[in-house]
């Protein structure tokens, strides 16, 4: 087929179309209002829409902890204008952060606490980092072409690309220079590599060390520029649901490629929209006279068999696991393989599935699945590991200690086989891991297609697998959420309490491993988290095939 390249008015056209047809996630931030609270929206994959926004308070119950009824009485208290600020701040960007401070123009309802209620959507896109003296490969399935949404060379924030540069050469965020160039390049071809470099795009900050920011979709590949005006199409975002956990099969979402140029220093960044970084393969070395060429001499590109040995084993220790990981090439090199050669390090990784949630401090996390999906939490972290996240308005005091996260498995114990949950950042729930500093939940999670059982009390919960396939129960509570699971026949009394589920694992300790297991929902089993109310089992599980420990003595 012809590659072809596209006028920047049809391929404004069709970013707007993008933008009114595409299939997106919804996603709802809630940050109570005690007058320092940061709220964070972020999108995975793709740039943030503000679809409706409240400043005020709607219900008794939001942000309601520890507070007096008079200040949750009026619930039908909003701030005229809110959703403009939020869209002026945050609309095309990818992560947002601001300060209730910013928002509130008015007391729309003075002695009612009021709560920051945000509605977002996600847009499709693929978002990359180039770091400076770095290439990226931006590409599409056969059949599609870039499009480029949007780019920017320079530098926004301290952490990105910063591994082992001085806190001179990160100093300057305010340098970020918009360019055209990447669509100029790629838009309209199936792949394209870009080097992140001055010579490419000029120099907004002299002596700042910088990177390149692309985001891009992949279109269908059309024959004229009139049918790509005429036709809305848009890239799918599907996530398969694939599975994330070492006892069943995962399909990458995206593969990544990653160069860079061995200058003695230079930073090379990982990075994953969705889910988190598999490396895949890695050379130090050279295996091609083109790559890493520019202004040097031939006998520094003669040898193009040289590798080092051990480099991927070095890269996934480093990155595996990471939803973003940046080394230099000196932590790589641990020999020199091939003496006089310019080498550069080559990395593929794939993506596998998962989603990621951080919620700032006072904030919630709220973790959703498509009906027909529960959760399953690979990992959640509450403080601080960065200086950027959860940081509009804060003083520096307050984010200045960024080793300070603590694991915690608080999450997955409430979430974990649920469709969906929210969480608060605060230290009430998981403790105070640095005082002082202003800490963030960071969450991450798959959402997994489930077999779901309920048992109402005194009755029995039947978990049944067929012949070759054993239970892996996802999550169990028991208690109640809910005024109508197991209320017929029931007086209001016994089902008015719908806050006294309680995790377990006593239903996994029985039954996983096995085909079949019978469990009765009682207080005898469970203990009783709510006297008094009438209670149910209810069980989220998978049926895989068994997995051996090759590794066992017999």
């Amino acid at each position: 087929m012809l590659c072809f390249r596209l006028s920047s008015s049809i391929l404004q056209l069709a970013a707007t179309c993008l933008l009114m047809t595409a299939d997106v996630s919804a996603e709802t931030a809630i940050s109570c209002d005690d007058g320092f609270s940061v709220q964070r929206l972020s999108c995975e994959s793709g740039v943030i829409s503000v679809q409706a926004a409240l400043y005020g308070r709607a219900d008794g119950e939001t942000c309601s902890e520890g507070r007096p009824p008079q200040q949750l009485a009026n619930t039908g208290c909003s701030q005229s204008g809110t959703v403009d600020v939020l869209r002026r701040r945050c609309d095309g960007k990818r992560v947002c952060e601001l300060n209730t401070n910013v928002v509130r123009t008015a007391d729309p309802c003075p002695g009612i606490f009021k709560y920051l209620e945000t509605n977002y959507t996600c847009f499709p896109a693929v978002h990359t980092v180039i770091c400076e003296h770095s290439l990226a490969q931006l590409y599409c399935d056969e059949g599609q072409v870039i499009l480029v949404y949007n780019a920017d060379y320079g530098r926004r924030d301290q952490t990105t690309c910063s591994y082992q540069r001085p806190a001179s050469q990160i100093q300057n965020v305010y340098c970020s220079n918009p360019t055209s160039k990447v669509a100029e390049s790629c838009s309209g071809k199936n792949s394209c590599i870009v080097k992140a470099s001055n010579s490419v795009f000029g120099d907004p900050c002299v002596g700042t060390y910088k990177y390149l920011e692309v985001a891009y979709t992949c279109q269908l590949r059309l024959s004229t520029t009139l049918s790509l005006a005429a036709t809305c199409l848009l890239m799918t975002a599907g996530l398969c649901g694939a599975q994330l956990s070492s006892f069943y099969h995962v399909d990458a979402l995206t593969t990544e490629r990653v160069i860079t140029c061995d200058d003695g220093g230079n930073v090379q960044r990982l990075s994953c929209e969705s889910g988190v970084i598999s490396v895949q393969a890695a050379l130090y070395g050279r295996a091609d006279s083109e790559t890493c060429s520019e202004g040097r001499p031939p006998q520094q590109l003669a040898n193009t068999g040289c590798s080092q040995s051990g480099t991927v084993d070095v890269l996934r220790r480093s990155c595996d696991g990471r939803n973003v990981c940046e080394l230099s090439t000196d932590v790589v090199r641990t020999s020199d393989p091939c003496f006089g050669i310019y080498k550069y390090l080559d990395t593929t990784y794939a993506c596998l599935p998962a989603i990621r949630t951080v919620a700032c401090e006072h904030s919630l996390a709220n973790l959703q699945c498509d009906e027909g999906q529960v959760i399953f939490v690979l990992g959640a972290n509450y403080g601080r590991h960065d200086k950027t996240t959860c940081a509009d308005g804060r003083p520096a005091s307050q984010i200045q200690n960024d080793s300070c996260s603590r694991p915690t498995q608080k999450v997955a114990e409430s979430c974990n086989g649920r469709s969906s949950c929210a969480v608060k950042a605060s230290n009430t729930v998981f403790g105070d891991p640095c005082f002082g500093t202003f800490k963030y939940l960071d969450t991450t999670y798959a959402c997994l297609p489930a077999i779901r059982a309920v048992a109402c009390e005194h009755s029995l919960a039947n978990l049944q697998c067929d012949e070759g396939q054993v239970i892996f129960v996802l999550g169990a509570n028991y208690g109640r959420h809910d005024k109508t699971t197991c209320a017929y026949g029931r007086p209001a009394s016994q089902i008015q309490n719908d806050s006294c589920s309680r995790p377990t694992q006593k239903v996994a300790e029985s039954c996983n491993g096995r085909s079949s297991c019978a469990v009765k929902a009682s207080n005898t089993v469970f203990g009783d988290p709510c006297f008094g109310t009438y209670k149910y089992l209810e069980i989220a599980y998978r049926c895989e095939a068994p997995v051996f420990d090759t590794h066992k003595s017999h």
